[in-house]
């Protein structure tokens, strides 16, 4: 940073010269910084797949949670300030509810989102706040059919047929920009989002260390993959071979 930038930084309200907020833009590097979520919709459903980013052998790994269960309908990813995204996750849990007590019916996608990035707004607006150091994948089915959206810290949502965020957000998009297809089935589009991870991830794939989940257009209903059908698709990854 320059000289005359500095002193920008001190309070998420002010904008630097040339029109940025240093505080989001810091929030976002904690994004890039953070473990890798990826998100897809296919013909049949949608999935979320996330690096558990296990850093010691002696961590309880089914304690680490990326994915989320919001409503029988949605489900949440978070890359970034864990304990950013798990405020964030009740915050949407509530509204989600909300819609049921109030218009007794369950919250359309699109509208969940919009209201968590109006609360991620929020925190770019007002002294003694700061962002929020997350970013959220959140997927769902509605009578729109399956949908995905991602949250950046500003409070921006963007609508997506598949996407990533976390550290190897770049690696992953090109990779899915050549392998995704609109048609894709829900079993086609978990081999994918697995072997989108194994290109980042520095170590074999493990179980104990990733986390998926599906929401199916029939059901309508959020289920986590547990650990004998996370090891069923694990297996069926081609190695990946060697790029010199």
């Amino acid at each position: 940073m320059t000289p005359e930038m500095m002193g920008y930084d001190r309070a998420s309200t002010v904008f630097s010269p040339d029109g940025r907020l240093f505080q989001v833009q810091y929030a976002m590097e904690a994004v890039r910084r953070g473990a890798t979520a990826i998100g897809i919709v296919c013909k049949d459903g949608v999935v979320l797949a996330a690096d558990k980013r296990i850093s010691n052998v002696l961590m309880v790994h089914s304690f680490v949670e990326k994915i989320f269960e919001v409503d029988d309908h949605v489900g949440v990813a978070t890359s970034g300030l864990v304990a950013d995204g798990r405020k964030l996750v009740d915050d949407a849990r509530i509204e989600s509810q909300r819609n049921h007590i109030v218009f007794d019916e369950a919250i359309e996608i699109a509208s969940l989102v919009k209201r968590i990035c109006d609360i991620k707004q929020l925190f770019t607006q007002y002294g003694g706040l700061r962002p929020f150091g997350v970013s959220l994948l959140i997927v769902g089915v509605d009578e729109t059919g399956p949908r995905l959206f991602e949250t950046d810290p500003s409070g921006t949502p963007t609508e997506w047929k598949a996407t990533a965020v976390g550290e190897g957000r770049k690696e992953v998009l090109e990779y899915l920009k050549e392998n995704y297809k609109d048609d894709i089935s829900l079993e086609k589009g978990l081999g994918l989002v697995f072997k989108a991870l194994q290109r980042i991830m520095k170590e074999p794939i493990e179980p104990e260390k990733i986390e998926a989940a599906i929401i199916t257009t029939k059901e309508r209903k959020f289920t986590k993959l547990g650990k004998d059908r996370l090891v069923k698709y694990l297996k069926k990854l081609e190695p990946e071979k060697d790029k010199d």
